[in-house]
């Protein structure tokens, strides 16, 4: 241990290291400790899980508060989610039992006493939400400097999480308005186990402030990992009882209908199978399976229950995301904590974030997460006290007939998955991230929320408080007196004889709720109670009578309130299912083209199973009898084919919007359909088909820009108040966040690299 770093922290703390038996500081926590103690620099710790970040940013700004009380709250820390405010609370208490530093936690969850305790008397430690805080700033603006006047340290985890996105652009915000305030600038602390650039992260840091970032360069030790990936033929059953498209390859939906003569012991066997090897997987285990959606996530536990409860293994299955009850959530983490006991708990992202559970055993992801960030992520939850870090992959695709067309033949999950996991293997490579350029929903929401902290302002006030923010930089004075009047135009804000602008009747409804605080989209859904307890929530709800799956259970509807959206509901015997519609995500352009070598080098990964390996062996094969090794288009039949192009996501979308603008009249197209990012089908003249390669590359040398590809009848609305956006700043946005013509560009010309001929 560096005894001068140890011999410098605060008695408490020094006492807390000896009791808990720790040998050492952890590198992470000695470099934090020189940067806090000995600059006066903003502080990035960017190391692995379970490397000791929260306590190599927390020891440091305890010691100092420890030696010169605040006399305010003196460190503010922001959390992405409650679960992981929760285990930090839990944590800092324990650190803290000795010592004189209370340690509030405030998110929707936390009861209002606690919350009134701090506000009587604001010491110590807060740890708090995007949203939370954003409540505060509106309705304690007047109080803000009582609270927070004596700040000296904020604390941001998970930083990756926030970054690029207008939650991440809304904490800059919050952070400005509060210095603005207060008049003093706290150092800040980021933390993140996956950064890909820091120089990035660095920047959007210190956003808004003069000061330095510094980023101690730590030395990872060898991790090591089990993975494994293997591969299934499921049948899916149809949630709502009738025909619809069913996954095809283990992508998104395609337009595949499942053959409905399929006999259904064939169906229940298959599906057992899978659930099976999950179940096998998990049993007698402390475990976390990670889906990529809230359905997954509620038929895995239902179907673990059933062959639990067949075979007689005790219920300890648990589901964690956005629409389970407070109380459940809670009740899985205590679960996954608890030692020496086995649970299993299915989540989406809600418990990828930088939760501690030490005990944890194996993490299982189903399908391939769409980064390799979150794949990491979801690693590290296990690892911990030495342990090494345990993955298993099970990807799921509905098998079909030899006749299917080529791109229904691939498992695009498989090679995902694969292409994931090389990425990292071979080059430990991240997702940079993007910032964002025209948030304008947050624009909208800032201009409100500044109006609503501050009472009436001039328009030039209004705009000089909000244009100043840092993540606005782009938004011109133009494109702000654009929004000011359209949304006087529609009565969210007012325009008083006095010249001052106030909100108006129309805006009031938006503020006044609670949900305004947040900048992401809230889902308004039924919430769900069995007598007086909350199980969760769901979009739809079913006639009386009906049934669903909400927390891995099966619900019998009783009685729907339709007025107050309350269910109420029995549980029941057997297997039901339910569906969250929700986005897919953005999947970067090197993993598409690690997708492609994946597909055609020779190489046997030693992590895929047996059933996975068979099945790459299979589609090799196949992709090599049609030539895909030597080009990006194929002929499917007469009139239609099939573009793979290898790239990521936006620049998918932009080749497909390419196509639409510009050569569908050239080209005589009749439809364009396909799944993003995988493949795009194009149905056009049959004489025109040899001609599409080459329309593709002229066009693409072509001065043709993105917002070329935006028509003027065109508002895509996509983020939470973009209802509330005039149209032109609407398509100037999508332009800049969803279009690449810079890198459709760059990835049409690698075609000609491997492209023998256009198609056949």
């Amino acid at each position: 241990m560096s005894n001068a770093i140890f011999s410098r922290l605060a008695p408490f703390i020094q006492e807390y290291i000896y009791n808990h038996n720790w040998t050492e500081l952890r590198p992470v926590q000695i470099e934090a400790c020189k940067v806090i103690f000995n600059t006066d620099a903003h502080l990035l710790v960017a190391a692995g899980t379970a490397s000791g970040k929260t306590e190599a940013a927390f020891l440091p700004v305890l010691t100092l508060l420890h030696e010169n009380p605040s006399a305010t709250i003196g460190a503010l820390y922001i959390g992405p989610i409650k679960a992981l405010i929760n285990d930090q609370f839990e944590r800092l208490n324990d650190l803290l039992r000795e010592a004189d530093i209370p340690v509030w936690y405030w998110h929707g969850d936390v009861s209002q006493s606690h919350k009134t305790k701090l506000l009587k008397n604001p010491k110590g430690i807060l740890q708090i939400t995007p949203e939370s805080l954003e409540s505060l700033l509106i309705k304690k603006h007047h109080e803000l400097t009582r609270l927070f006047g004596d700040l000296r340290f904020i604390i941001i985890d998970e930083i990756h999480a926030f970054m690029g996105s207008e939650r991440g652009c809304q904490i800059l915000c919050q952070l400005a308005r509060l210095a603005r305030v207060t008049q003093i600038q706290p150092r800040r602390i980021g933390l993140s186990a996956t950064l890909g650039d820091y120089s990035m992260a660095e920047e959007w840091l210190r956003s808004g402030t003069e000061q330095l970032v510094m980023t101690p360069k730590i030395e990872g030790g060898k991790r090591q990992i089990k993975l494994a990936v293997e591969h299934f033929y499921v049948f899916e059953t149809n949630r709502r009882g009738a025909e619809e498209p069913v996954r095809c390859g283990g992508s998104p939906r395609c337009s595949t209908w499942r053959d409905a003569e399929r006999g259904k012991e064939e169906i229940e066997e298959s599906v057992s199978v899978y659930d099976r090897y999950i179940f096998n997987l998990s049993k007698s285990r402390k475990c976390l399976v990670f889906a990529n959606n809230k359905s997954q996530t509620e038929s895995v536990i239902s179907s673990l229950r059933q062959i639990a409860a067949d075979e007689g293994y005790p219920d300890i299955y648990h589901v964690h995301h956005g629409s389970i009850s407070a109380s459940l959530r809670q009740a899985a983490e205590a679960a996954m904590r608890e030692p020496n006991y086995p649970a299993v708990t299915a989540a989406t992202s809600t418990l990828e974030l930088g939760i501690d559970i030490g005990y944890l055993e194996r993490v299982i992801q189903l399908e391939s997460p769409l980064s390799v960030a979150s794949f990491l992520q979801r690693l590290g939850r296990t690892g911990r006290r030495g342990e090494a870090a345990d993955m298993r992959f099970v990807c799921a695709e509905e098998k079909v007939s030899a006749e299917a067309s080529l791109p229904e033949q691939i498992p695009w999950q498989l090679l995902q998955c694969i292409a994931i996991i090389q990425l990292y293997l071979e080059e430990r490579w991240i997702e940079p991230i993007k910032p964002l350029r025209y948030p304008l929903s947050l624009l909208y929401h800032q201009t409100m929320s500044v109006l609503v902290a501050m009472g009436k302002l001039s328009p030039a006030a209004l705009a000089k408080q909000v244009l100043n923010l840092p993540v606005f930089a782009a938004i011109s004075q133009e494109d702000f007196k654009l929004l000011l009047r359209y949304l006087i135009d529609i009565d969210h804000l007012h325009l008083t004889e006095q010249g001052k602008l106030i909100v108006g009747l129309a805006g009031e409804k938006v503020v006044g709720k609670f949900q305004f605080y947040a900048v992401f989209p809230d889902n308004q859904e039924y919430i769900v109670k069995q007598g007086t307890t909350e199980i969760g929530s769901i979009v739809i709800p079913s006639s009386v009578g009906g049934l669903f799956a909400l927390a891995g259970k099966t619900w019998e509807v009783v009685d729907v309130d339709f007025k107050r959206k309350i269910i109420s509901v029995k549980q029941v015997e057997g297997k039901a299912s339910i569906y969250w519609r929700g986005g897919s995500g953005t999947i970067h352009t090197k993993i598409l083209q690690r997708m492609r070598q994946v597909l055609f080098e020779d190489i046997e990964y030693s992590y895929l199973q047996k059933n996975a390996l068979k099945r790459l062996q299979l589609v090799r094969e196949l992709a090599r009898d049609v030539g895909l090794d030597r080009r990006n288009i194929l002929q499917l039949e007469k009139g239609k084919c099939c573009i793979f192009p290898w790239m990521g996501t936006v620049a998918h979308r932009t080749l497909e919007r390419l196509l639409n603008c510009f050569c569908r009249e050239s080209l005589e197209i009749s439809s364009i359909s396909g799944n993003n990012p995988y493949f795009l089908i194009v149905k056009l003249a049959p004489k025109k088909i040899e001609f599409l390669y080459s329309e593709i590359l002229s066009f693409c040398e072509q001065r043709i820009n993105n917002e070329d590809l935006v028509s003027d009848a065109e508002a895509p609305q996509i983020q939470k108040y973009d209802e509330f956006i005039p149209y032109p700043l609407l398509r100037k946005a999508f332009a800049s966040h969803h279009l690449d013509m810079s890198e459709l560009r760059q990835q049409v010309a690698l075609w000609q690299t491997y492209n023998s001929k256009s198609c056949y």
